[in-house]
């Protein structure tokens, strides 16, 4: 299945390699054809990177999921954010051109805040790219009270943020809300007390890779639903 968005990039690749083909055949032209053979591979990665499989969503109410695939590259204890109170826990998950890029709300709730911080374009991996890079943060409540934040973050390579998401507006867990191009991160910020389930390291799915347990549902075992 092919996210929405990738469509026109798709479709554009597609007709400069049937353009050059045409051309090549027309002309006998070995470098036509090679650029269309170019254009070829180029849809079909581009098909590859919009692509959007189906994930199995933990059910519990205590699982808290990566909003992306990729790879975790910081656990980080932070002083403070404005969205809590006391120290924080920052997991940041970076993704690579042959990740899945579309994102995923990692718990079922309200949103509360969506914030647009135009910024710079360093690569995603480095820690820096947390605070300066530009980026849309975005912060919500769970049914049961929690809170979340979490960010699509640009890097060197990915100049458009997809957001789709509202203030006030009701989710589910695992839920589709947006994408990055091409090559990005991902972070996820909750208070301290919630309990980690992952390393630096780490390969996460966004929708079925749990993060972190919430206080006071640890025990929760729970089943799992196709999406």
């Amino acid at each position: 299945m092919i996210v929405r968005d990738g469509w026109p990039f798709i479709f554009i690749a597609l007709f400069f390699a049937v353009a050059f083909l045409f051309v090549a055949l027309r002309y006998s032209s070995i470098w036509l054809v090679s650029l269309a053979g170019l254009f070829a591979l180029l849809t079909v990665f581009t098909a590859f990177f919009f692509r959007n499989p189906n994930r199995v969503i933990p059910a519990q109410e205590s699982a808290l999921v990566s909003p992306a695939d990729g790879k975790v590259v910081a656990i980080v204890q932070e002083k403070s954010h404005p969205f809590f109170e006391g120290e924080v826990t920052r997991i940041s998950v970076f993704l690579s051109v042959f990740d899945v890029h579309v994102n995923r709300t990692p718990l079922s709730g309200t949103i509360d805040f969506v914030d647009y911080n135009p910024g710079k374009f360093f690569a995603a991996f480095e820690e820096k790219a947390s605070k300066l890079n530009e980026q849309t943060e975005i912060g919500m409540i769970s049914d049961s009270g929690h809170k979340v934040v979490f960010k699509q973050i640009a890097g060197l390579i990915a100049r458009r943020i997809v957001c789709n998401l509202k203030k006030g507006q009701k989710v589910m867990k695992g839920e589709l809300f947006g994408l990055i191009r091409f090559g990005s991160r991902c972070d996820i910020i909750m208070p301290s007390d919630y309990t980690i389930q992952v390393a630096v390291g780490d390969r996460v799915e966004g929708g079925s890779s749990i993060l972190a347990l919430l206080p006071e549902m640890k025990a929760d075992e729970g089943s799992t639903d196709g999406i």
